[in-house]
């Protein structure tokens, strides 16, 4: 009876979206803030233009290639702790004087947490090198164990995390984002809409610009979300407006619908030809926060142990089911296609979720590998050995 009792006061009552009216539901005041990530409307460049008005500048800010404009994409895996490798890459990138200026960056995950400084270029290192290096476990998240087994939404509370978001992405931050979306340059994070089980992509340039009085916090929410594993963090609960009723959305972690993305598997990049003067040269590098080969690990007989070994091959099996979509939709499309991953010979071993010590020398390894240039493969994990080759 006590037990019951303790379970029913940790209920979290909620008002969702009915299922009749999800296809309706929108942030209010910020009705183009986001799209499923899991279908392509009809007249896509239409939608293009009215959700991501910006677009029809990218023809005349990108670089040139004998001519042709340069589109390069920036795609960031999800990896909790091991987010420190895409730092380290960004920041050694930037060292060796080549980092390009992303017209399009996506995140997912713990590549959300890195996407909107990536986003922004070298300016903001030393943010990445803070977040990536500094901060352990318990600077993160307040264990619940017992609240969750009793009905909370999770075994740990993210509180701490969302002060960490709210300290580094500010109003200032905003406007720089917002500044560059109008200049033609798109940044996009992935969740996961878990009523729904579907992907969601938020325009993260369109809140930072729209000067909602609510933009910033959605646009800190949509972090937090897109970095709260389910179970282990509580989901983030997002506002919107349904027919006549504001009601709410649960949103997880990207990871369970993406664990990274472009763009939705079936959108032709061919279609944004009509933008730009003449077919631009596409580039699209993809940074996996993880390894990508197998890692043989004996597994202790125990519950816990089997379950936690089991999510984490899962989630590296859909990593590569991921990244072998992107290279189809580049070698459909016409793209140039780049993959790094964390080496399988990296063999430091971290003690807790968010290990500094470990994440110091994941960070120090990618800023080697990112200011060498040579790590980049063109083939996905899955590809034949015999076909790969490094850049």
């Amino acid at each position: 009876m006590p037990l019951a009792f303790v379970g029913c006061a940790a209920r979290i009552d909620r008002s969702p979206v009915p299922a009749s009216l999800v296809s309706q539901a929108a942030i209010p005041g910020l009705a183009h803030a986001r799209f499923w990530g899991d279908e392509v409307p009809a007249d896509i460049l239409t939608f293009v233009k009215l959700h991501m008005p910006g677009t029809s500048r990218l023809a005349v800010t990108t670089p040139r290639d004998n001519d042709h404009p340069v589109v390069e994409y920036l795609a960031l895996s999800g990896g909790a702790g091991d987010g420190a490798f895409g730092a380290g890459v960004l920041v050694g990138w930037t060292r060796r004087g080549d980092r390009p200026r992303f017209e399009v960056v996506t995140g997912v995950s713990a590549g959300a947490l890195i996407a909107p400084f990536a986003f922004l270029g070298p300016e903001y290192d030393h943010q990445l090198r803070e977040i990536w290096t500094r901060y352990e476990t318990n600077d993160l998240v307040t264990p619940q164990i017992f609240a969750g087994l009793l009905g909370a939404e999770a075994l740990a509370d993210s509180t701490p995390l969302r002060r960490l978001i709210e300290k580094y992405v500010n109003r200032r931050m905003l406007d720089r984002i917002a500044h560059e979306y109008r200049n033609g340059r798109v940044l996009l994070i992935g969740t996961t809409n878990l009523d729904a089980q579907r992907p969601v992509i938020w325009n993260m340039g369109e809140i930072a610009a729209s000067r909602h009085p609510y933009a910033l916090g959605l646009f800190q929410q949509v972090i937090l979300a897109s970095v709260s594993v389910p179970g282990l963090f509580p989901p983030v609960h997002i506002r919107v407006r349904a027919g006549e009723h504001i009601l709410e959305e649960m949103h997880v972690d990207g990871g369970p619908t993406r664990q990274v993305f472009v763009a939705p598997a079936q959108l032709s990049l061919r279609t944004f030809d009509q933008l730009y003067p003449k077919p631009p040269v596409r580039r699209i590098y993809i940074i996996k926060n993880g390894k990508l080969a197998p890692e043989y690990e004996a597994v202790e007989a125990n519950t816990l142990a089997i379950s936690a070994r089991s999510v984490y091959t899962l989630t590296k099996s859909q990593s590569v089911g991921d990244i072998n979509r992107i290279y189809d939709m580049a070698q459909r499309d016409g793209a140039e296609f780049r993959l790094v991953s964390i080496p399988a010979d990296f063999s430091a071993v971290s003690s807790q979720a968010f290990d500094p010590q470990y994440m110091q020398a994941l960070f120090a390894r990618g800023a080697a590998l990112g200011r060498a240039g040579n790590a980049w493969t063109t083939t996905p994990p899955e590809a034949s050995h015999s076909a790969a080759k490094t850049r």
